[in-house]
């Protein structure tokens, strides 16, 4: 019995499932879509954060809420793409990571300012 590995090089196949170009997408999508909802109750959050008698800020918590969501949304997205990178064309590998990746830069970003003075 040859082995198939052989055949291709060395190298096995690492082909994805059927449908996970389409989960990728979808889930890349939705994190991006939530990373943007985020946005406007954080300046909401924000806008309302001066008054003195508003000891909850309920902008913040749905801000936070959509924030995560896409987090976790991101990593599915990017632990689909790295589990199949080989076989998942170019343009489904950008899109699953760069969603993380935006995650990162900006996460480092924040880190950064925030501790220099």
């Amino acid at each position: 019995m040859a082995d198939p590995s052989a055949e291709t090089g060395g190298h096995p196949d690492w082909s994805p499932p059927v449908g996970t170009n389409r989960r990728i997408r979808h889930r890349a999508i939705w994190a991006v879509a939530l990373f943007a909802a985020s946005v406007i109750p954080t300046f909401a959050g924000l806008a309302s954060g001066t008054r003195p008698d508003n000891d909850i800020n309920i902008a913040f918590v749905f801000a936070l809420a959509f924030w995560l969501a896409g987090v976790l949304m991101a990593l599915a997205a990017a632990f689909s793409t790295l589990r199949y990178w080989e076989g998942l064309p170019e343009q489904t590998r950008w899109l699953g990571a760069l969603p993380l990746i935006t995650i990162s830069l900006f996460l480092s970003a924040a880190l950064v300012a925030a501790v220099l003075p």
